[in-house]
């Protein structure tokens, strides 16, 4: 029986295969950065969030689109 996607990996399956297979998400205040939402990896900070006034939701979309390009197909 094939793995069933969460909601989470369907709206945002770019995020997903980025926590699973290269790096992490951060979400909230850090106390260094005025960043909500930021994407690294082993090498630091890849991405980070610039809109305050942006929801949660259009980050997150953001983000996705972000690391769409920045994944190998074959990785």
């Amino acid at each position: 029986m094939p793995n069933k996607a969460t909601r989470f990996e369907q709206m945002y399956p770019h995020i997903a295969k980025w926590v699973s297979s290269y790096g992490w998400v951060e979400i909230g205040d850090d106390g260094q950065s005025s960043s909500f939402v930021r994407a690294l990896n082993e090498g630091g900070l890849v991405w980070e969030d610039n809109d305050a006034n942006a929801t949660l939701d259009e980050v997150l979309e953001a983000l996705d689109s972000f690391l769409a390009g920045q994944m190998t197909p074959y990785g």
